[in-house]
């Protein structure tokens, strides 16, 4: 199997499953219908360590784009593969959220509310304000990356690392998650959202384009930043690039804090 097939294959697997399981909570006459937040983050993570396991030893199962690019801009990735992993990632997205579509096809029509249906497929925020949205997934993110990165560097018992990443997957999904539903991943996202733009489902809505930048630029940002510490604090490597991503991500956190305070006055 070619790297790129894997990449694929292990993200459509991550997208089959969780966004399975989101159907099956948020989707009428599901037998898992509202059993709520834990079901959801759990699943996602286990998710997350069953892609690993699938494509792990091929292509080192990256299965997002901003982990591609943040192992990338470290010089741990070649530039020259980062195109065609992610138009794998997002291609295998896609499949698996077309898939999980005709998996639920019965369910589109008991469903009314589009939100909802819009939900199973891309991430939808719980309180829409774009700096603050995009703050929380540049967070996520960040921590995301900067998890693997540190997790690599230690030795487990074989085939223990997917649990262990699945792990940090689940812990973001509890402690960052709940403002923006943790896409940390462009390919998780827009993927799934153009399989929604496309597909006939029975009764959709709209598509949210009009957010779709949120969920691709801040977790490819994040990858950066998590990068970029990581290389600061644990390989003293004090590239100019490290510092501009950092600035940047300093300057959006300022941003965002400067409108809350702006807010709060009104």
């Amino acid at each position: 199997m070619s790297i790129y097939v894997a990449e694929f294959l292990g993200t459509f697997l991550l997208i089959l499953l969780g966004g399975g399981v989101v159907a099956s909570v948020l989707l009428k006459n599901s037998k898992a219908e509202n059993s709520g937040w834990n079901t959801i983050v759990i699943t996602w993570g286990i998710a997350v360590t069953f892609a690993i396991y699938a494509v792990g030893k091929i292509s080192g199962a990256h299965i997002n784009p901003a982990v591609t690019l943040g192992l990338a801009f470290a010089g741990d990735f070649p530039w020259e593969k980062v195109l065609g992993f992610i138009i794998a990632q997002i291609s295998g997205a896609f499949a698996g959220a077309t898939l999980v579509w005709i998996f639920y096809i019965p369910h589109w029509s008991a469903t009314e509310d589009k939100l909802k249906k819009l939900s199973v497929f891309s991430t939808v925020p719980a309180m829409r304000s774009y700096i603050h949205n995009f703050v929380s997934e540049m967070i996520a993110s960040s921590v995301l990356i900067f998890g693997i990165f540190f997790i690599g560097i230690n030795e487990f018992t074989e085939g223990l690392n997917p649990i262990v990443v699945g792990g940090l997957v689940v812990l973001i999904g509890y402690g960052l998650g709940a403002t923006t539903g943790y896409a940390i991943n462009p390919a998780r996202d827009f993927g799934p959202r153009l399989a929604h733009y496309i597909m006939p489902i029975n009764g959709k809505g709209d598509s949210d384009w009009s957010y779709a930048f949120i969920p691709i630029l801040a977790p490819i940002l994040g990858g950066f930043l998590g990068a970029s510490l990581y290389k600061i604090l644990y390989e003293q490597e004090y590239l100019l690039k490290y510092w501009i991503v950092i600035i940047v991500a300093v300057l959006i956190l300022t941003t965002a804090v400067y409108k809350s305070f702006n807010l709060e006055k009104k």
